[in-house]
């Protein structure tokens, strides 16, 4: 056999001299879909289904059930803040709360509507808002706000066994429009059900 041959064979056997590494399809594919998973929280008798992205935020209060973090629309977006309550006594009603929602938004330029729907037996209201929010800065306590243009707002008040249930998510216009569907997802509504009411 000649040189040239000799060197043909070479090549031709170095895949099998290669070692193989397996690679397992499933697992591969699994990783992402875990990740995407639904968190179900459990806030007293409400229950709600959100994104694995909306993680609990680092600032909590006592006043709340919970905080989340709602992701930013974009890299340089900023985020979005989702804050439940439940005050023993009910907290005011429905009229009352709403007005309340619309009080931290400023008059020129706002934009409101508010719709109602069901979510499984239960009755809803949302408020959907839209303007210069009054941001909340520092302690609660000290009342102190920072006018915030082309912000949104959607305010849910939701009841689950005669226990009233305040869902007040705040943020950048582009990422509470996001979040809209997976809003009303989260305790059971669709904008399908929902229909405009004057208060």
């Amino acid at each position: 056999m000649n040189t040239s041959r000799k060197l043909l064979v070479a090549f031709a056997c170095l895949p099998l001299c290669v070692p193989s590494i397996a690679i397992n399809a499933d697992d591969q594919k699994a990783a992402p879909a875990e990740a995407a998973k639904p968190i179900v929280m459990k806030l007293k008798t409400l229950t709600l289904t959100v994104p694995a992205t909306w993680n609990e935020s680092d600032i909590q209060s006592r006043m709340r059930l919970t905080t989340l973090d709602i992701p930013a629309a974009s890299k340089d977006g900023a985020k979005g803040e989702l804050a439940i309550f439940n005050f023993t006594g009910g907290g005011g009603g429905l009229k009352q709360n709403i007005e309340r929602w619309i009080g931290q938004f400023g008059a020129e330029g706002r934009e409101s509507k508010v719709v109602k729907g069901k979510a499984g037996n239960e009755e809803y209201h949302l408020l959907e808002l839209s303007g210069t929010y009054n941001k909340s800065v520092g302690p609660p306590i000290m009342r102190k706000t920072e006018a915030v243009k082309g912000y949104r707002m959607l305010g849910a008040i939701v009841t689950v066994d005669s226990e009233v249930y305040y869902l007040k998510m705040t943020g950048p216009d582009a990422a509470i429009k996001a979040a809209a569907k997976d809003f009303r997802k989260s305790f059971g509504g669709s904008s399908k059900s929902e229909e405009l009411v004057e208060l």
